[in-house]
């Protein structure tokens, strides 16, 4: 049951050859994150979720889409990829993972409003 021998190369290259949302899209809304209590759990991508990550949870993006996120209020930005599903809380666009929500300076404040667009090529 070992995986296929492009899955690892895939888990490294990560946002950089992914794919991206629609360049002209911008969605604006809440976000929130997901911390250490979550981690070794399955994401619905199948992958495992794993500290140090910049992965997030959308609706409805495929798997392994780059969206670069980004604080309305603050201007603070990151890239994360996305390998789950999610939020499951009415009026949230995007979980981001710890990791992501402490570039953000969430961490503390719970929910921010954001911003997402495609990442630059």
């Amino acid at each position: 049951m070992g995986r296929p021998a492009g899955w690892l190369l895939w888990v490294l290259l990560g946002c950089s050859h992914a794919p991206r949302p629609d360049r002209g899209e911008v969605e604006e809304g809440d976000a929130s994150f997901y911390g250490p209590g979550f981690y070794g759990h399955r994401t619905a991508s199948g992958e495992v979720l794993r500290p140090g990550t910049l992965t997030a949870a959308h609706p409805s993006l495929p798997f392994g889409s780059c969206v670069r996120v980004t604080v309305v209020e603050s201007g603070k930005s990151v890239q994360v990829r996305i390998n789950d599903r999610g939020p499951f809380t009415a009026g949230r666009i995007i979980d981001v993972s710890e990791t992501a929500a402490r570039e953000l300076g969430m961490v503390g404040r719970g929910v921010v409003r954001v911003r997402l667009t495609a990442c630059p090529l």
